[in-house]
C-alpha cells in the first residue's frame, strides 16, 4: 500500500436533521432528497478542484489543495442547498466543517489527525453554518479571512494547545446572522493533585491524567475497590472535569459540600477537596486524591 503525507484541506459536509426528514417524508422520498443533496455537495467539491474521498449516507468527505478552494466550495454548497425549495414542508440545510493540515493518502482514502479535527469542525457546525479551525483560517487569502468571525476555542483530546474556531459567513446579507458578543477569553488555569507523596499539575501543557489500579495510569490507586482504569481528569479550556469509568463509582467531596457519587458520569471540579475510588471517603480515608483548583 502506497502512502503519501501532504498538507491539504479536509472537508466534511452532511445534511442537517436527516433523521427528521425520514420521519417527515417517509423512507423513499427522504432517501431521494438526501441523495440529491449529496450529489450537489459532491459536484460543488469537484468544481472547486476538490476530490470526493467518500460519501456515507448523508455525509460527504472531500479534500482540497488549498484552504481557499475548500472555503469557496463550502460557501457554494451552502448557497445551492439554501436555494432548494422545501420538500414536503421541510426546508433542507447542511453543516460544513474543514481543517488544514498534514494527512496521509493511501489507496484513495485519507487518514490522520487532520481528518479527525475536520470531522470535529463539522460536528460543531449548526444548520447552514461553515465552521473551520484557526489553522484553516490562517491559510485563507485576505479577502476570505475578511468573511470570518471568531466563535470560540476548543480543547481537543490529545492536543496541548486549544484550537480556535471560526465561522465563514457565506451569506451575502448579514440580516439573518446572530450577533456575536465580545468573546470571553478564558484565563490560564491549573489544578494541583496530591496522592500520597506524589504531586501532579494539570494545566495547558498536560491536559489529561488517568487514575486506576493498573500500572499504566498516571496515578496508580492501590485500592481493591478501584477499577483498573477507574477515572480520568481532563482540562476543558479553563475548567477541570473528572470522568468516572469504573464499576464501583467515584466519590468527590468539595470542601464545605456533601460528597457526590459519580457512576459513568462526570463532574466539574472547583475549589479544594478530595476524591476516593470505589467507596465513600468515610468508609476508608486511608487513600484518596486531593485536589486544589488554582486560577
Amino acid at each position: 500500500m502506497t502512502e503519501t503525507s501532504t498538507s491539504m484541506a479536509v472537508l466534511f459536509a452532511d445534511v442537517s436533521g436527516s433523521t427528521k426528514l425520514y420521519e417527515a417524508l417517509g423512507d423513499a422520498l427522504a432517501l431521494e432528497t438526501i441523495g440529491r443533496c449529496v450529489t450537489v455537495m459532491s459536484t460543488v467539491c469537484v468544481g472547486h478542484g476538490g476530490r470526493v474521498v467518500k460519501t456515507i449516507g448523508d455525509e460527504v468527505m472531500a479534500v482540497f489543495p488549498t484552504a481557499d478552494t475548500a472555503a469557496q466550495a463550502a460557501a457554494e454548497m451552502q448557497a445551492r442547498i439554501h436555494e432548494h425549495p422545501p420538500v414536503g414542508g421541510s426546508r433542507l440545510g447542511i453543516r460544513v466543517g474543514f481543517h488544514v493540515g498534514q494527512a496521509i493518502e493511501a489507496e484513495g482514502d485519507v487518514f490522520g489527525d487532520s481528518v479527525n479535527v475536520a470531522a470535529r469542525m463539522a460536528a460543531l457546525a449548526k444548520r447552514e453554518q461553515v465552521i473551520l479551525s484557526s489553522h484553516a483560517a490562517d491559510a485563507l487569502a485576505p479577502w476570505l479571512r475578511a468573511r470570518l468571525r471568531e466563535v470560540d476555542t476548543l480543547s481537543v483530546k490529545g492536543k496541548t494547545v486549544d484550537i480556535g474556531i471560526f465561522e465563514l459567513i457565506w451569506q451575502e446579507s448579514d440580516e439573518d446572522l446572530t450577533a456575536v458578543a465580545t468573546r470571553w477569553k478564558p484565563l490560564p488555569a491549573r489544578i494541583v493533585l496530591r496522592h500520597g507523596t506524589k504531586e501532579l499539575v494539570l494545566d495547558e501543557t498536560a491536559t489529561t491524567i488517568t487514575l486506576g489500579r493498573d500500572a499504566q495510569n498516571d496515578i496508580v490507586i492501590a485500592d481493591r475497590k478501584a477499577s483498573r482504569l477507574h477515572a480520568r481528569l481532563e482540562r476543558r479550556r479553563d475548567k477541570f472535569v473528572i470522568v468516572d469509568q469504573s464499576s464501583n463509582g467515584t466519590f468527590v467531596t468539595v470542601d464545605g459540600e456533601p460528597e457526590i457519587m459519580l457512576r459513568r458520569e462526570e463532574l466539574m471540579l472547583r475549589g479544594r477537596g478530595h476524591v476516593t475510588f470505589g467507596h465513600a471517603y468515610l468508609d476508608d480515608p486511608t487513600e484518596f486524591l486531593g485536589f486544589s483548583c488554582v486560577d
